[in-house]
């Protein structure tokens, strides 16, 4: 009787020891606004950035603010046609964009609250961008082949095909009720409308403030330069870290209370938008259990990861919103991780995404610079 028993009780301990169904505790959770989905869209860059930009505003004023997402997007669709159409068609057009494209666009064209522009003529309608993006690709690609001088009123048909699918956003038309400002004490619009800019200012963000951080070798360490990858239209800079200080960065800017923008390969089998979780497994024949069962973990190295990007599987393809960190009860650390596919996704919304999976996966993250730790600060000049 005492060997049966004994066998069993050593088969249950190895089982809790050796397969374990993950339980998570927290960490450090950031406060942000609430999930949303981009639904049949591709503008993940502007619903994780603009989450971003909302979060630093809660981070700076104390208060909650829900930007316009769809805002920065049609902005951003007027300055990639432009650049389409003068670089004769050789560049990249489509629904992709990437963190410094809201950035760029806020300077630009300032921001506004979503009630001010949904982005969608049928308000209960969910977004759908795949005919307007054939249209649009369509003009621009007639104007590329005319010439603007032949197809003179190319910019007129692309904006109406917007205002037929976002809604009218003409400049007369940029007005901001008062009583969206967010420090009106401040900033005294009392009985004034605002326009963008001048709601923009009221939120206290600074966009010279943030920097984009990534870790290749095929640039020097420490340097700035324009990252290659396809969604990249705007020419972006990026500063160059080695990969241990890459991650060294993200955790101190979390530890400190700030947020983070996070552009990543999610084509992986191991990332999983259903279960909310995403790890790098070490032994590939456990791709599936892991996705339920802690596993081990590959170790990620600098030429490893240079490796993948340059094959091709690393790819850029989905931008989030990085909110916090948790922990497993073995200790392995996650970052928490705002998706914009709806709260019936993942884990209410949120994806937890191992060190591992950011270490070779990541393609770049967005954070303020005063998150960066002290030898970054200094070695960049920021």
């Amino acid at each position: 009787m005492n060997k049966p028993i004994f066998y069993i009780a050593f088969l249950l301990f190895s089982y809790n020891g050796f397969s374990q169904t993950y339980e998570f505790h927290t960490i450090k959770d950031i406060e942000a606004t609430p999930v949303i989905s981009q639904d049949q869209t591709g503008t993940c860059w502007s619903f994780s950035t603009t989450s971003f930009l909302e979060a630093e505003i809660i981070r700076l004023t104390g208060k909650k603010v829900d930007l316009s997402e769809m805002y920065n997007v049609r902005n951003t669709y007027l300055d990639k046609a432009e650049n389409y159409v003068m670089r004769q068609g050789k560049a990249q057009f489509g629904e992709g964009g990437l963190s410094h494209d809201v950035i760029n666009s806020a300077k630009r064209y300032g921001v506004v609250p979503e009630s001010n522009f949904i982005g969608k003529t049928d308000p209960n309608s969910v977004y759908n961008h795949d005919k307007m993006v054939g249209e649009l690709e369509a003009i621009v690609k007639k104007a590329v082949a005319e010439t603007p001088k032949k197809y003179p009123n190319w910019k007129a048909d692309y904006a109406g095909v917007l205002d037929t699918y976002m809604g009218k956003f003409n400049q007369d038309d940029k007005i901001i009720s008062s009583q969206q400002a967010i420090d009106n004490n401040k900033i005294n619009y009392e009985g004034k409308s605002l326009t963008p800019k001048q709601f923009l200012a009221t939120t206290k963000l600074n966009l010279d403030d943030y920097v984009t951080l990534t870790s290749f070798t095929n640039e020097a360490f420490y340097s700035k330069f324009i990252l290659s990858i396809p969604d990249n239209f705007a020419n972006g800079s990026y500063y160059n870290l080695p990969l241990d200080e890459f991650i060294q960065n993200i955790d101190n800017a979390l530890d400190k209370g700030f947020t983070i923008t996070l552009d990543t390969d999610v084509s992986e089998k191991t990332f999983s938008g259903a279960r909310g979780i995403a790890v790098i497994p070490e032994n590939e024949g456990d791709a599936t259990l892991i996705l339920n069962e802690i596993k081990p973990e590959k170790r990620i190295t600098q030429e490893y990861r240079q490796a993948e990007f340059e094959n091709y599987d690393t790819v850029d393809d989905h931008l989030m919103h990085i909110v916090g960190k948790v922990a497993d009860q073995k200790g392995n650390q996650y970052y928490k991780v705002k998706n914009s596919w709806g709260t019936s996704s993942g884990r209410d919304g949120f994806v937890y995404i191992s060190v591992p999976f950011v270490r070779l996966k990541a393609i770049s993250v967005m954070l303020h610079k005063d998150g960066l730790i002290k030898k970054t600060k200094t070695a960049l000049g920021v």
